[in-house]
């Protein structure tokens, strides 16, 4: 219960319980939906202890905790009262918000938070199993039909190969349907006798061959034609028979319009964005992956990243590996780790604060930056640029030879360096890793200490 006195005293600077409509979190920050901002005291929320910073979005402030966010969620449900999962209907606005492209940039980044960040555990642990799995057979003698190297491939499928199911789920939840049926709906498309299967119709119909195992775009497709489907029959079935009919009524109409056409072109265009990516990558990379790797701390900051995030989801489905988005998050991630080191460095008459700069760099470096960011390097403004310079310097090199991360999810840092071995067992790219990881933490953490030794 080591956040029930911050959750106290953060619910009464939100306005307590009655100005709330929505309680939710992601990897590092607890999201608190508001329906007035005249009752929002955000200085007096930045001052309160285990509060690293806040983020203030359109209808929302984002309370900045850090890897235990999770651990805050229940403490603030349990001193609040709120129940997990309530969505209240929200108030009008006192001033209606000016609905620029920035606004509906955050609507989707928010969006599609709520549908993969509950998903990414389970990629985590699948992805870092199956490379550990690789290792395990190509360079340790454990046989690939030994019940060990099973039981761990296995576990690889089963985070990833269901992916439709959870994303259904979430999707579904998401946009207040009842998430089981966004889960059958996943449970369909991945079934043996649908997925890759050949020779289908559906009254009289051809039903394309396409394989919707760790699909993303599909389902997704899929769960928003339920939900204008589901709304249809919620207002034109009977209360008395709409428990059981409108979800029969519903999967009837759905599914044969998500395999013969939603479906077949979800997997053209997942395929089409992964090319894409890929040409991309190969043509620009030692232009784009700089600028990319210095821009995304900002895009942390605003909640971009959580825009993107379907792209990388989608090149791992498609093409097998992300050149992009965890490439970028692992360079961005350990130069403010670096950066974060350099300042504590610097710290000689304080120990308490040296400590605790010096734990967000390494918490940084692991793949959670926002303590760093918002704890050390943001009020250094120019410390920054030398958080920049490791950034271009690592994602130069990254460029250039072409990074993957072959799996997508999570936050990217040295913890999640197995997320770099091939899926073959091959360690080429992990070892680019290595170099990549060396450049961008020794050069910001160089360039930063000359920029703080220059300003003090």
């Amino acid at each position: 219960m080591k956040y029930v006195k911050m959750s106290k005293q953060v619910l009464e600077h939100v306005g307590g319980i009655e100005n709330l409509n929505h309680v939710e979190h992601c990897a590092t920050r607890l999201r608190l939906h508001y329906n007035s901002k005249k009752l929002v005291n955000e200085e007096a929320l930045k001052g309160i202890e285990n509060v690293l910073g806040i983020v203030s979005k359109a209808g929302q402030v984002q309370i900045i905790i850090g890897p235990n966010v999770n651990e805050a969620y229940n403490d603030f449900l349990d001193a609040s009262g709120w129940k997990e999962g309530v969505t209240r209907e929200t108030a009008s606005p006192e001033e209606p918000e000016e609905k620029k492209a920035m606004y509906y940039v955050n609507k989707f980044g928010n969006f599609m938070a709520a549908v993969f960040m509950p998903i990414v555990p389970a990629l985590i642990t699948g992805g870092m199993i199956l490379a550990f799995k690789n290792l395990l057979v190509n360079y340790f003698g454990v046989a690939m039909d030994s019940g060990t190297a099973v039981i761990l491939t296995s576990i690889f499928s089963a985070a990833f190969t269901y992916l439709p199911v959870y994303i259904g789920f979430t999707m579904a939840k998401r946009l207040k349907m009842e998430p089981i049926m966004g889960a059958f709906l996943g449970g369909l498309l991945v079934s043996s006798n649908i997925s890759g299967a050949a020779g289908l119709s559906f009254l009289g119909i051809g039903i394309p061959v396409v394989e919707y195992t760790g699909s993303v775009l599909p389902i997704m497709l899929g769960i928003g034609f339920m939900y204008f489907v589901d709304k249809l029959f919620q207002k034109y079935i009977p209360e008395t028979v709409r428990y059981f009919l409108k979800p029969l009524c519903t999967m009837i109409l759905v599914v044969p319009v998500t395999l013969i056409v939603l479906g077949p072109i979800g997997t053209v265009l997942s395929t089409y964005v992964g090319v894409g990516i890929t040409n991309l990558m190969n043509a620009i990379g030692g232009i784009a992956m700089p600028v990319f790797a210095v821009v995304y701390p900002y895009m942390v900051m605003l909640g971009l990243d959580k825009a993107i995030m379907p792209i990388g989801f989608n090149s791992v489905a498609a093409i097998g590996y992300d050149p992009a988005i965890m490439v970028m998050g692992f360079i961005s991630n350990l130069c403010i780790g670096g950066s974060a080191l350099a300042v504590a460095t610097t710290i000689r008459n304080d120990k308490s604060k040296k400590g605790m700069i010096a734990s967000f760099g390494i918490t940084a470096l692991c793949g959670v930056t926002e303590p760093a960011f918002y704890g050390s390097l943001i009020m250094r403004p120019r410390v920054l640029i030398g958080t920049a310079i490791g950034a271009a310097s690592a994602g130069l090199v990254a460029g250039i030879f072409g990074l993957k991360s072959y799996v997508m999810g999570g936050c990217p840092g040295l913890l999640t360096a197995l997320f770099f071995v091939d899926k073959d067992g091959g360690m080429g790219n992990f070892f680019l890793a290595a170099i990549v990881s060396v450049v961008a933490v020794a050069v910001s953490f160089v360039s930063c200490k000359i920029i703080l030794s220059k300003t003090e």
